[in-house]
């Protein structure tokens, strides 16, 4: 084993120790968001550990070029989702706690633009340096993050009610117009 995979065994494993102490309530209750969540993250670390090396390498092929747009635009729905969250939803503590249902800005057009967020950067990982080992990866995170938003809809549901359901019926769940 190299020096170089030491140093991301080591790292894999402190990351997860942060993720686990994060994630440990919810860890104890599967139904929750926060459970499948925790794989998802736990999976796009692996994978960012696993294309590293290749970040830098080749910037102006095509596949960095796709891998370049991804990560921007999850940048800017994670920002832009944050930002909603705490300006609108009011939330009591945690961002994730709001007492308001946010329906404005990108909360408008979708339900999950944190998670979206989160899809495009796994997919913009991806595209770093595009392994079969990686696209496993990358489609495991997805359908984490699809549980993940399943699971936040019936907890959405139980606080906000009709009005949550309403909410679904007029808005895409990661990506307006598809999906």
């Amino acid at each position: 084993m190299t020096t170089a995979n030491v140093i991301k065994l080591i790292v894999f494993a402190v990351l997860s120790a942060g993720i686990i102490a994060f994630s440990w309530p919810s860890l104890r209750r599967p139904r929750s968001h926060g459970f499948w969540r925790f794989f998802a993250f736990e999976a796009i670390v692996a994978l960012f550990l696993l294309v590293v090396d290749g970040w830098f390498r080749s910037p102006l092929a095509p596949h960095q070029i796709v891998s370049w747009v991804l990560l921007t635009v999850a940048g800017v729905l994670a920002v832009w989702g944050f930002y909603l969250l705490r300006a609108i939803g009011k939330p009591e503590g945690s961002f994730e706690d709001t007492t308001v249902l946010v329906k404005r800005g990108l909360y408008k057009v979708i339900r999950h633009p944190l998670y979206s967020s989160l899809l495009f950067l796994v997919w913009g990982i991806f595209f770093k340096a595009p392994s079969l080992v990686g696209g496993a990866l990358a489609l495991i995170v997805s359908a984490a993050l699809f549980a993940t938003a399943k699971a936040d809809e019936a907890e959405c549901i139980e606080k906000f009610g009709s009005a949550y359901e309403d909410y679904i019926k007029e808005t895409r769940m990661f990506i307006p117009l598809l999906f």
